[in-house]
C-alpha cells in the first residue's frame, strides 16, 4: 500500500472512530468537547501549515477563522442560501481575503511577516466591532444561525450536526496530509530551511508562500464555520489576537514537526481550560506555567520529543546492524587470509 492510500485509510479509520462515539452512548458533553476541539483543531492545523512547514509565523491567523464564521453566519441569516452554498461562499470569501492579505505579507520574512499579519487581524477585528448594523458589533451575530435541511440532512439535530462536523473535519485533515506529503509540501520545507537556495533552484518563492497562505486560511475558515454551527452564532473574539495566540499555544503544546501535533495540543489546551476553570479562575496562570515548562524544559512539543527519540532509536538500531555486518565481513576476510 502506497503512502497516500495508507494515509487515506487512516483518515477513514479516524472518521469511523469519531462516528462510533455517539453509538457507544457517549454523553452530550463529550460530543460537544469533540466538536469544539475539531473547530479549533482545524485552526491549529492550518496555522501549523505556515509555522511548521513554511517557517511563517502568523500572529493574525484567527482573522480567517472569524471570516469563515461571519461569512457563513451572515449568508445563513440572509435566508438566501442553503447550507452548502453558504459553506462554499464562506470559503471563497476567506480565500479572497487571504489572497489580498497574503499578497502583501508573504514578501516579508520573520518578525515583519508576523506583525503585519497581526496588524491586518486587528483591522479586521475592528471592522467587526465597528460595523454594528452588519456584524452586530461586540454582541456578534445574534438570533442564532438558521439550519435548513439539505439533502435530507437536518443540522438542527445534534447527532447529525456531529456527523457533519466529523466528515468536514476529516476531509480537511486528509487534504492537509496529502498536501504536506506532496511535492508542494516538500517545496514548502525547502523554502523553510533555505529560501535563497529554493529561489536559486527556480522556485517562485512568493507564489508558493501565497498559495500556502491561502490554503491554510481556507482550512481555518472551515474551522470557523464548524464553530458557528456549534454555537449557533459568530462573535468578535473569534477574530481577536488571543485566538491566534491560543492556536500558537496548541502548536507548542503538541509539536510542530509531527503532522498531528497541533491536534494533540488542541486537546491538551481544551482539557487544561476545562479543568482549571472547574477548580480555579486563574486559567491563564496555569497555562503560562505549562508553556514555560515545555519551552524551558522540553524545548519542543511532546510529540516532537517522542518522534525524535523514536528516530534516534531507529538510527541506532540501523547503525548496530551495519556495525555487525562490517564486523562479520572483517572476520570473513580474516579467516580467508
Amino acid at each position: 500500500m502506497t503512502g497516500r492510500w495508507r494515509d487515506l485509510a487512516w483518515a477513514g479509520a479516524g472518521l469511523i472512530a469519531l462516528l462510533l462515539v455517539p453509538v457507544f452512548g457517549a454523553p452530550p458533553a463529550i460530543r460537544d468537547f469533540i466538536m469544539f476541539g475539531m473547530a479549533y483543531g482545524l485552526l491549529a492545523m492550518s496555522l501549523n501549515l505556515l509555522i511548521g512547514y513554511s517557517g511563517l509565523v502568523s500572529f493574525g491567523h484567527a482573522m480567517f477563522f472569524a471570516s469563515g464564521a461571519y461569512a457563513f453566519g451572515l449568508a445563513m441569516q440572509s435566508g438566501k442560501f442553503s447550507i452548502p452554498a453558504a459553506f462554499a461562499l464562506a470559503i471563497v470569501f476567506t480565500a479572497a481575503l487571504a489572497l489580498i492579505v497574503g499578497a502583501i505579507c508573504v514578501r516579508l520574512n520573520e518578525i515583519y511577516f508576523a506583525f503585519l499579519t497581526l496588524a491586518f487581524q486587528m483591522l479586521f477585528y475592528n471592522v467587526i466591532l465597528g460595523w454594528v448594523s452588519f456584524t452586530g458589533g461586540d454582541q456578534g451575530l445574534m438570533g442564532g444561525i438558521p439550519r435548513p435541511k439539505f439533502l435530507g440532512i437536518d443540522l438542527a439535530d445534534r447527532t447529525q450536526l456531529y456527523v457533519f462536523c466529523c466528515v468536514a473535519f476529516i476531509i480537511c485533515i486528509a487534504i492537509l496530509r496529502q498536501l504536506v506529503t506532496s511535492p508542494f509540501g516538500y517545496t514548502l520545507r525547502l523554502i523553510r530551511d533555505n529560501q535563497e537556495r529554493a529561489a536559486f533552484l527556480g522556485v517562485n518563492v512568493p507564489l508558493v508562500k501565497l498559495t500556502c497562505f491561502v490554503i491554510s486560511a481556507c482550512v481555518a475558515g472551515v474551522g470557523g464555520i464548524l464553530l458557528t454551527l456549534f454555537v449557533s452564532g459568530a462573535y468578535p473574539n473569534f477574530g481577536f489576537w488571543t485566538t491566534s495566540g491560543e492556536a500558537i499555544f496548541m502548536i507548542l503544546l503538541g509539536g510542530s514537526n509531527v503532522f498531528l501535533g497541533p491536534l494533540v495540543g488542541t486537546v491538551i489546551l481544551r482539557l487544561l481550560n476545562d479543568i482549571t476553570v472547574t477548580y480555579t479562575s486563574h486559567t491563564e496562570l496555569v497555562l503560562g506555567i505549562v508553556i514555560l515548562i515545555l519551552v524551558l524544559g522540553l524545548r519542543k512539543g511532546p510529540l516532537d520529543l517522542i518522534a525524535e527519540r523514536l528516530e534516534n532509536r531507529r538510527q541506532a538500531a540501523a547503525q548496530a546492524v551495519r556495525d555487525a555486518a562490517d564486523a562479520g565481513a572483517a572476520e570473513t576476510r580474516k579467516g580467508g587470509s
